[in-house]
């Protein structure tokens, strides 16, 4: 399909990139993504979409390069030239971040720059996608957070984020580049990390039945999120590139609930007492918490039309199933 829309996705691998490049190959996109140099290949969430790059029917190229290398960057974007590019990789996971703040300043903030720098140069008009978080609202100074609720970060990893996010304006402002930040809540799914809380929470569960474990150890019980589907979350970066102007949009379902909520009602599925299973650790508890985070998506529901449909509950049953799925094991109750 040599006429195919290319796209350029950074962080291809992971849950929200494995999501987006099924969306955009159903779109009929040519689909590219960067992935850094390992010993052993980390595709797992995109295996099922990889054809050999050789054959006439391919859509999807993988290219080795890092968002802490310019020159990478530089090379692939001019050597691809794609019309949209998503920049969905990072460092992301915000504990992680207190432990290697640099390491997250280089990927999230810096990579964010290096890209935008890299898009400059560019001689074809590219529209760009940076991939914002609700951490960056830290402790909220107004509930709920909005794209005009100011950002108050408490952690390196959304420092990070935040500076990302400005200089994604700045380029839109000084550079017209058609740059847009989606500033996306909590958003889970089967190919959730297994270090977030949610997957934890049901891979813990699947392991509990199949006799493997006992106890699930996690942190702030009281920490309250605003949870969606990612797979629902990834088609509204695809509308935020496709309108005329760009802009920044909060994407969100506008309902919270704590982490011991979802204990609840994930041991519930499973016919467990989760208060038997759930054991806190310290070690998981953040040197600064952010208390409780729920997004206001008014805007992307008025000019995208975009808006949630999967609820909290089908959302924790859904990774549920599957994980139990994955462990061969089925719920007592």
């Amino acid at each position: 399909m040599t006429s195919a829309t290319k796209a350029l996705i950074t962080g291809i691998t992971g849950q929200d990139g494995s999501y987006l490049a099924e969306l955009l190959l159903e779109k009929g996109y040519e689909v590219h993504g960067l992935i850094r140099r390992s010993s052993q290949f980390n595709t797992q969430r995109i295996d099922h979409l990889y054809v050999d790059p050789h054959e006439a029917d391919a859509r999807l190229f993988l290219h080795y390069a890092d968002l802490t290398d310019s020159s990478s960057l530089i090379g692939h974007l001019h050597r691809i030239k794609p019309s949209e590019v998503y920049n969905l990789g990072a460092q992301s996971h915000v504990k992680v971040s207190f432990e290697m703040p640099e390491f997250t300043a280089e990927t999230a903030g810096m990579g964010t720059l290096r890209m935008l720098e890299a898009i400059r140069t560019a001689d074809w008009p590219i529209r760009f996608y940076q991939a914002g978080s609700s951490e960056m609202f830290g402790r909220v100074l107004e509930s709920p957070q909005s794209e005009r609720t100011p950002f108050n970060p408490r952690s390196p990893y959304a420092i990070a984020k935040v500076f990302a996010h400005f200089m994604t304006v700045d380029y839109r402002e000084a550079y017209g580049i058609h740059a847009s930040n989606g500033i996306l809540f909590n958003h889970e799914s089967p190919r959730r990390g297994g270090t977030f809380v949610t997957r934890k929470v049901t891979q813990g569960i699947a392991g509990i039945l199949a006799g493997k474990s006992e106890h699930v150890y996690l942190g702030n019980l009281d920490s309250r999120r605003d949870w969606g589907y990612a797979k629902e979350y990834v088609e509204a970066m695809w509308l935020m590139l496709q309108q005329d102007e760009p802009d920044d949009y909060v994407i969100a379902t506008g309902e919270m609930h704590t982490v011991r909520e979802l204990c609840e009602v994930a041991f519930g599925l499973a016919g467990l007492d989760w208060e038997r299973h759930v054991r806190i650790d310290e070690e998981y508890f953040r040197p600064t918490e952010v208390d409780e985070l729920c997004g206001d998506a008014s805007k992307a529901q008025q000019r995208l039309g975009w808006q949630p449909t999967m609820k909290f509950r089908e959302l924790v049953a859904v990774m549920l199933e599957h994980d139990m799925r994955e462990a061969g094991v089925e719920a007592r109750g």
